[in-house]
């Protein structure tokens, strides 16, 4: 073998691995590309089949009436204003009591997590208090403050408390051990190790809580919007639409409520990209 061969080697592997990384982004950018052209597709096209099946009374257009009637309907509602004194209130009580309950949720469970009496004391109450439906709590809120706001605003919070003291916990309770003695060995103790390697460490849970209590919260806030303690709120609007048989505006108010939750999530995933650069690089 020449020297000259045996020194061409090594390039040429060189070049074909820079050839199989362009192969390789340019198949994932023809993925990503035909993964948003199907997530746009597919909803466009169950739109259009509705729209038809109910034009053409395939389907029970008083049940299910044609996309474009509820787009107007909507339309109305902006524009007389009847759908921002529904959308408020609940944004509100999502706001308030789902970002309290989050940020209490996350320092009870971080301490929980890092201190193992704190855990033994609070720890069993919790796991009891958890599985209650918290709907069926809200009977009990309402006797105690009456039908006013803070009820609704405390269901919420419980709701998003107990998911992120759990989710917070279990993040901190993930964190490798190596990791801890690591940051033991370079000194990191006291909040020093509470702030370089158990809060980062249990980040990736916390947001994983967080994308979880959110859609929870959604549910909770439009049930209690249900009953009757309550005449604002789009749970409120779908309920009263049911009651006095208006399809149009019960569909208007399943729909924003959808694209609340869908708001909220796409945020929080932004948010974790965002704040967690190591995830978004693994």
């Amino acid at each position: 073998m020449s020297s000259a061969a045996a020194a061409s080697r090594p390039a040429d592997r060189e070049q074909r691995t820079l050839e199989a990384a362009r192969a390789h982004r340019a198949q994932e950018k023809r993925l990503r590309s035909r993964d948003l052209a199907l997530s746009i597709a597919a909803p466009i096209v169950l739109i259009v089949l509705w729209e038809v099946c109910a034009r053409a009374l395939i389907i029970d257009p008083r049940f299910f009436p044609p996309p474009t009637r509820i787009l107007a309907a909507g339309a109305e509602m902006i524009r007389s204003g009847e759908l921002w004194k529904h959308t408020g209130p609940t944004l509100m009580r999502l706001v308030v009591g789902g970002g309290l309950g989050a940020i209490v949720g996350i320092v009870v469970g971080l301490l929980m997590g890092s201190s193992r009496a704190l855990n033994a004391a609070l720890g069993p109450l919790f796991s009891a208090l958890y599985p209650l439906p918290k709907i069926a709590i809200f009977p009990i809120l309402l006797m105690i403050f009456g039908p006013t706001e803070l009820p609704k605003i405390i269901a919420v919070f419980i709701t998003t408390f107990f998911i992120m003291q759990i989710n917070t916990v279990s993040g901190v309770w993930a964190i490798d051990r190596k990791l801890l003695e690591a940051g033991s060995a370079y000194g990191a103790t006291g909040f020093a190790r509470f702030r370089f390697v158990v809060l980062p460490g249990a980040m990736p849970f916390v947001f994983s809580g967080l994308r979880t209590a959110t859609g929870t919260a959604v549910v909770v806030v439009t049930a209690v919007e249900f009953t009757g303690a309550s005449t604002t709120g789009l749970g409120y609007l779908i309920w009263n639409s049911w009651q006095l048989f208006i399809p149009e505006k019960l569909y208007v108010g399943l729909l924003v409520i959808g694209i609340i939750g869908a708001v909220l999530t796409t945020l929080l995933s932004r948010s974790e990209k965002l704040l967690l650069p190591w995830r978004r690089s693994s």
